[in-house]
């Protein structure tokens, strides 16, 4: 069970989606609170100040996308989650999604078991990954060493370049979370100006090579994310 401490807002103007994930979350612990609109959505946040926002596209008045970018233009809602809802499959609604600053989402038609999974992942990011000692990451069966610029998979060592580490380290610092390749190039390449998308697709094709394929995965149009 999770904490009730959690506060969820969920938003769509379907009545009975709102009653199924208000049930299942309620269920697992957590305190959830509703709107039926992108601008009752914006005011009831205001309110009770959630850790996450789960909203639909398509809404009257105000859609979940202008709500979300209207919210991350506020710095109470800097750092809470922002998860789409919708039943729209379409790749630029997924990506206006992550352009506004969500974090996650999740398709319609809506599977209450996987829906809480998620959700339970996705609130988990808010906690660093294990820390073993002196700017290492402990994840699953991958111990990233910073200080020594080694990798262990499985008590193996694994031989990564310095770019593939940087990346890697990246991604697996908060596993999960999208990065655009945008952000990847800042952050990994800052401004060079020889770095294209390509670099980036390379780099992440050897990480897999090396790694294994599941270990990061695209999401498509946006960028890339470490799957724990």
């Amino acid at each position: 069970m999770s904490s009730g401490k959690q506060k969820i807002l969920i938003v769509d103007d379907e009545p009975d989606i709102l009653e199924l994930i208000e049930y299942n979350l309620k269920k697992e612990g957590y305190q959830v609170y509703s709107a039926r609109n992108g601008q009752e959505a914006v005011a009831e946040a205001k309110r009770t100040q959630p850790d996450l926002i789960v909203l639909d596209i398509m809404m009257p008045k105000m859609d979940g996308i202008e709500a979300c970018r209207i919210m991350r233009t506020m710095p109470e809602f800097k750092n809470t989650f922002m998860v789409f809802l919708t039943a729209r499959s379409e790749e630029y609604s997924e990506i206006a999604g992550f352009n506004v600053g969500a974090d996650d989402y999740i398709a319609k038609p809506i599977k209450p078991r996987a829906l809480v999974s998620r959700i339970n992942a996705i609130l988990r990011r808010n906690a660093p990954p294990e820390e073993v000692t002196d700017n290492k990451l402990e994840i699953g069966d991958l111990v990233i060493d910073r200080e020594a610029y080694l990798v262990y998979k499985k008590g193996e060592k694994v031989v990564l370049a310095k770019k593939e580490f940087e990346l890697l380290y990246l991604l697996a610092s908060k596993p999960g979370k999208v990065y655009t390749r945008e952000v990847i190039l800042k952050n990994i390449w800052e401004d060079s100006v020889v770095v294209t998308n390509r670099t980036i697709d390379v780099h992440v094709r050897k990480l897999r090579e090396k790694l294994g394929d599941d270990c990061v995965a695209t999401v498509k149009g946006v960028g890339y994310k470490f799957e724990a």
